[in-house]
């Protein structure tokens, strides 16, 4: 097969690679990229766990094509933090115990991210129907809404 070259910007630095044309994003960021926070969950897009914010739009780097990333802005679960400063999501998951095995707390993070981003103070219903495509087979769904509240309060300033 055919390598293209993609150039394309991933959590803020210019980046580029070659990638084959059926190459899932996931794949491409898992494996030439070493952005391993992102992980295949089901293939198919149905579970959120490889979900990233493509041109801040939230999607499953699943569903994707690498060589669709060119001239676009990538978000990945390494990018949420700033240096060693967490992201208030992120200790809030720490917080609230919202995590266990780790497989799909990358994409739930995410996608709350997003969520909050174009709704600041969001109801529990709309939290919960938010992160509907993020599946969890560990912890169950009240801890990760219940820390995905408190940081929307914290990050309103309402804390």
């Amino acid at each position: 097969m055919t390598q293209t070259h993609v150039s394309t910007i991933v959590n803020g630095d210019a980046v580029e690679f070659l990638c084959e044309t059926d190459e899932t994003l996931l794949d491409v960021l898992r494996d030439r990229l070493t952005l391993t926070g992102s992980k295949e969950g089901c293939g198919s897009g149905d579970c959120g766990a490889c979900s990233i914010l493509l041109d801040n739009r939230l999607v499953c780097s699943c569903l994707v094509l690498g060589v669709e990333a060119q001239d676009r802005e990538i978000e990945t679960i390494e990018g949420m933090a700033s240096g060693d400063e967490l992201h208030p999501l992120q200790r809030k998951f720490i917080e609230h115990a919202a995590l266990q095995c780790g497989i799909c707390t990358p994409g739930f993070l995410i996608a709350a991210k997003a969520l909050l981003a174009q709704n600041p103070d969001p109801t529990e219903t709309e939290v919960r129907y938010w992160l509907a495509g993020n599946l969890c087979r560990c912890t169950g769904y009240d801890k990760i809404i219940t820390a995905v509240i408190d940081a929307a309060a914290e990050m309103r300033g309402n804390v």
